[in-house]
């Protein structure tokens, strides 16, 4: 296609910008992407689309896109090298590392952006032939706490309880806002719907009075930091009233008993005047929660990232188990998984932790927040060679300065992305991807229930000259390495006669050879991905996870439309992902597996943690009030209207908000002398940044609030480096975490505020 050429034709793909990976229709022009609408095609979404999505084209076309590999000078600047000396310098550069080190001297964070999840089996490839288990990533800053929990509860971490919201009488939202971060499905529709419906309820817990709380029939307006308070009152209240739902206790769970006595010693009232709530909002909550026929939870980075955090995702399951809503329609559910997300870490003696801190794994995954520790050390296993795909590490993890200091000490830092970013511009070498719309890709953000679906998506342009696709990259990597023992010619000549012939011969394979099953990804893609329709080779793994999970939920599979027998069931899921360019239904289940999905060996959800109870008994001691020195808490991270992660460089795409502005109540701002519009300087005990000033009453008096995806460099129109907004992470502690989960208290940053005439 010519740079001027128009198609009057709608592709389909998906938006990038958040979990949901919403699809759309798009038109192009060149390179460009000119129309993008809803697709109505797609059985998620079903043609939705919010306002970011609009904007696509500033991720696929900026200043920024990469495309020639990048190594680093002694001097610190930039020079472009070929991709055979780049794969080359690197695998020898992490062979010799793991190999006068060991494998705990090599880490690799990321794995993929949102909806960039292809590349993640080709990592964890990657990790086999470095003989690390060290992996790191934005999922870790934020659900660990809650999958610890889910492992305790439901006996594996990867048990993931999700909300049925569309089907529910009352929702609660606690720490989200799901006008603007989504995370539901179609969240606008939806919230417009209950909100009429004078039948239903919703409940938004959340300290600010957000699109969302504007919308519910009850904003119970949380204190920062107070979640597990107001939670605990809540729990507490129900309890004491003998609301809990006792057939479904005595039927489906054990440690009621432990749970009860430890609700009941709750000093209800004290904890509602903590949280700033009144008792008798607290009340009418639970009782609208109890009487209902069905009652979902909702919850998001508000409770994951603030004080108390793994208690508090403790506390909000207890809210839906307590009261019976799980396993039912309208209530939260464990649901399958065509690629899993997140995997299991045992506990106990056969717990793995960080090398140098000692912190345990959590779904085989460490926190961020210890990241900088465990590389900025004289220990003789610290971290000395990192891996980064599809992240920015130094803008999007806590304590940037902390992250800038550690990176400098690498011996060797990799980094796999479209864009230079900040990260990138720390690394030692720079490896050019292909762009989401350039090669085949999907989400593993696959957590719908009852019926639960999968959207490979097609390339909408070729690669920019000079950039590859993460399974390529990926690939020639571990050749250089030298892992892979052979070409794998017969098993390319079987893949050429038909599937049934690969099949065996790739059994016989890994049957003769089981060490190499962790480079199947990598294998498929060789032999079987050759065989594919154009452009989809990287999906080719595909194969494999689509066989393995029709024969674990057959029947989950043919309800939602696909038939066969025994590998011919596998065949036609396999054939269906590769043959719906919208997407499709890969498992449709039924509400009462979720009992079956409990891996327990008695099938019953286990209440009673002992670390978590004995966390709420601490609760009243262990209150944070303000500082005379840091006298505003900061909600790090907000999301509005026109941010995103920092996959989005170009500011060009914000319709407003163009700064990141601290919001601020006006009563507070005129105590400061702030002016709406104007400048105000926001202190941590770790940093200082400048920013715009807007004035609110959505804001609780003390409490101020900045958005994340700022804080970006970007060239302008003259190719010089600009600086939009402020990095939230300069003001951020690496020690200010949850002691569980590591996950960050962003939500609860101890700032003062003061104003400033300009950003200088």
């Amino acid at each position: 296609m010519s740079t001027t050429e128009t198609t009057s034709t709608w592709q389909p793909t998906a938006c990038i910008l958040c979990s949901r990976n919403c699809g759309i229709e798009v038109q192009l022009r060149g390179r460009a992407m000119t129309l993008i609408r809803g697709d109505k095609a797609n059985p998620v979404s079903q043609g939705y689309l919010c306002q970011k999505a609009q904007r696509l084209n500033f991720y696929q076309n900026h200043a920024d896109r990469l495309t020639s590999p990048l190594r680093r000078r002694a001097d610190g600047t930039f020079e472009e090298v070929s991709w055979e000396t780049a794969i080359a310098e690197i695998a020898a550069r992490l062979v010799a590392l793991r190999d006068t080190f060991g494998g705990e001297s090599l880490a690799y964070f990321g794995g993929g952006g949102q909806g960039n999840h292809l590349a993640g089996p080709y990592g964890k490839a990657l990790r086999t032939a470095m003989h690390t288990g060290n992996y790191y990533s934005a999922l870790a800053q934020e659900k660990t706490g809650g999958f610890w929990v889910d492992g305790r509860l439901y006996g594996r971490q990867n048990c993931h309880a999700t909300e049925d919201v569309e089907h529910a009488d009352v929702v609660v939202f606690i720490g989200t806002n799901p006008w603007q971060s989504h995370g539901i499905r179609n969240a606008r529709t939806f919230l417009r719907e209950i909100h009429k419906d004078p039948q239903r309820k919703m409940i938004v817990i959340d300290p600010c009075r957000t699109e969302t709380a504007a919308l519910a029939d009850m904003h119970l307006q949380v204190r920062p930091g107070t979640d597990a308070y107001l939670l605990a009152a809540l729990l507490a209240v129900i309890v004491r009233e003998g609301d809990e739902d006792q057939e479904f206790l005595a039927k489906r769970t054990t440690g009621f008993d432990a749970v009860r006595a430890a609700l009941l010693d709750v000093p209800v009232e004290q904890y509602a005047q903590m949280a700033g709530v009144a008792l008798s909002d607290i009340t009418q909550a639970a009782r609208w929660i109890t009487n209902a026929q069905s009652c979902a939870v909702r919850t998001d980075l508000g409770l994951e990232h603030t004080l108390n955090s793994t208690l508090n995702q403790y506390l909000r399951a207890l809210l839906f188990l307590l009261t019976g809503n799980f396993g039912k329609a309208g209530g939260n559910n464990l649901h399958t998984a065509l690629v899993p997300l997140m995997g299991h870490s045992q506990e106990g003696e056969q717990q793995k932790r960080s090398a140098v801190g000692g912190f345990p794994f959590i779904t085989n995954l460490l926190p961020p927040n210890i990241l900088p520790l465990e590389i900025d050390n004289e220990h003789p296993q610290r971290t000395r060679g990192l891996v980064v795909d599809s992240a920015n590490p130094l803008v999007s993890m806590p304590d940037t300065q902390a992250y800038r200091q550690a990176f400098a000490k690498l011996d060797l830092l990799v980094v796999i992305d479209v864009a230079l970013t900040e990260t990138a511009r720390a690394a030692h070498y720079v490896l050019p991807a292909a762009s989401q719309f350039e090669k085949c890709e999907a989400t593993f953000f696959n957590l719908e229930f009852p019926a639960n679906a999968f959207h490979l998506r097609r390339a909408l342009f070729e690669p920019l000259p000079g950039t590859l696709p993460e399974a390529e990259i990926y690939t020639r990597l571990l050749r250089a390495m030298g892992v892979l023992p052979s070409d794998f010619a017969e098993l390319k000549a079987a893949a050429r006669q038909n599937r049934l012939a690969f099949a065996q011969a790739f059994q016989k394979l890994l049957k003769q050879q089981p060490e190499l099953a962790d480079y199947a990804p990598v294998i498929l893609y060789e032999t079987l991905g050759p065989t594919l329709p154009p452009g989809l080779a990287g999906a080719a793994f595909l194969w494999a996870t689509a066989h393995q999970f029709a024969a674990k939920h057959p029947a989950a599979v043919r309800r939602a439309g696909h038939q066969g027998e025994g590998p011919l069931l596998g065949e036609a899921l396999f054939e269906a992902i590769l043959n719906s360019p919208s997407g499709m239904v890969f498992s449709v289940s039924e509400y009462e597996e979720s009992f079956a999905f409990i891996r327990h060996a008695d099938k019953r959800v286990h209440l009673e943690i002992p670390e978590m109870l004995a966390a709420l008994r601490a609760l009243s001691g262990n209150h944070a009030t303000p500082s005379d020195d840091y006298p505003f808490v900061l909600m790090a991270g907000e999301r509005r209207s026109y941010n995103a992660n920092t996959i989005y460089r170009d500011p060009g795409w914000r319709k407003d908000d163009k700064d990141g502005a601290l919001r601020i109540h006006p009563e507070d701002a005129a105590a400061l002398g702030l002016q709406d519009g104007g400048w105000a300087r926001c202190e941590s005990k770790r940093g200082a940044v400048v920013a715009r000033v807007a004035l609110t009453d959505v804001m609780l008096r003390g409490v101020v609030a900045l958005p994340h995806g700022y804080g970006l460099a970007h060239p302008d129109e003259s190719g010089v480096r600009q600086l939009n907004g402020v990095n939230i992470n300069e003001l951020t502690a690496l020690e200010d975490c949850d002691p569980v989960a590591g996950t960050p208290w962003h939500k609860h940053v101890p700032v003062r505020v003061s104003a400033v005439s300009s950003t200088a």
